[in-house]
């Protein structure tokens, strides 16, 4: 095609949008509220994930050893008279014997594959956090654990995990590790936290689905329209020998027209809506954790062009292609 030729065609795409700019305002305002729906969509979609992600470090996993502690005070290692120490219990009794065996445990965990950190924490270091989190005066009941009876508390390790959603697998890989007595985990949290996270992927893909429809026929109407009014151009369009692709072309490059201008507007719409929304949330709930416009400024204005672009071509492509196979006949009556 000459060069000529293709800014003709681009001229009558403007031209067309101009002609029937009443219904191709109409179609870029119903573009434009889809768009927002779906910018704001995602946008609700990102500041829900970043809440879950800082829920998701809360919610850590309290991994204890198998040391002295627990072979001396719990119930599954049998005490001897020979063999043992002063207490019944013999060396072999548990796995863990020293700090440096408990950090390799912590290195072990820390190489699996869904865990974010692990913080080793000493019966000792346990059991000045349980006093400090009790209330004033309470740390009387603890003055029975002197030397004489000693620290029940066995050796444990924090574990913060990366996904969720591999929370369980995660667990038993810990679990099957030599040296892990017990865990100590919030899986209904977890599961309530991976529920959420499926709850919103999926209703961001059904908003996305049922705008995008509601795209594709706005503007497969508003070419409608233009393709009636412009019926005995292209009769004689057809008549003179252009091809089909030279009839559509017109027509596209009105609907993505319509689609870029509606992806501009929605951009800046919605730019305005969510400083204001973000702002009256930091206000009345003292927070700032909250995703910033700039952060998603370049994203959203990528997908608004890409709806609009494609809702554009494809409904105009669709309807126009509709017509010349349909209606082709009249051409030659005229």
């Amino acid at each position: 095609m000459k060069a000529r030729s293709f800014r003709y065609l681009i001229g009558e795409g403007f031209k067309g949008a101009w002609a029937n700019r009443l219904m191709s305002l109409a179609s870029v305002g119903v573009l434009v509220a889809c768009m927002v729906i779906i910018g704001l969509a995602l946008l609700i979609s990102q500041n829900v994930s970043r809440a879950l992600g800082k829920l998701e470090q809360q919610n850590v996993v309290m991994v204890y050893m198998k040391d002295y502690s627990w072979a001396l005070y719990g119930d599954e290692v049998e005490k001897v008279a020979e063999g043992g120490d002063e207490n019944g219990i013999k060396p072999d009794s548990y796995v863990i014997h020293n700090e440096e065996e408990a950090k390799a445990l912590c290195d072990k965990i820390a190489a699996l594959d869904n865990v974010e950190s692990v913080e080793y924490i000493s019966g000792e270091e346990g059991l000045e956090s349980i006093k400090k989190n009790m209330l004033e005066g309470q740390e009387q009941y603890f003055a029975f654990l002197d030397e004489e009876f000693g620290n029940p508390l066995s050796a444990s390790a924090k574990v913060t995990m990366k996904d969720m959603g591999a929370f369980t697998k995660t667990v038993e890989k810990i679990k099957a590790i030599d040296g892990v007595e017990s865990i100590k985990a919030q899986n209904d949290l977890a599961e309530r936290i991976n529920s959420v996270k499926r709850g919103v992927l999926i209703a961001g893909i059904w908003i996305i689905s049922i705008l995008m429809i509601i795209s594709l026929v706005v503007v497969s109407n508003t070419i409608r329209i233009t393709m009636y009014s412009r019926k005995l151009e292209i009769s004689i369009m057809k008549a003179v020998g252009a091809t089909d692709a030279f009839v559509r072309i017109p027509f596209v490059v009105e609907g993505v027209l319509i689609g870029v201008v509606s992806a501009i507007i929605a951009e800046g719409l919605l730019y305005f809506c969510y400083r204001v929304a973000t702002e009256t949330i930091s206000q009345t709930l003292g927070t700032t954790d909250i995703v910033r416009y700039s952060e998603m400024a370049f994203y959203l204005l990528g997908v608004f062009l890409v709806i609009g672009v494609l809702a554009g071509a494809i409904g105009s492509f669709i309807m126009i292609g509709k017509y010349l196979r349909r209606e082709g006949s009249e051409f030659s009556a005229i």
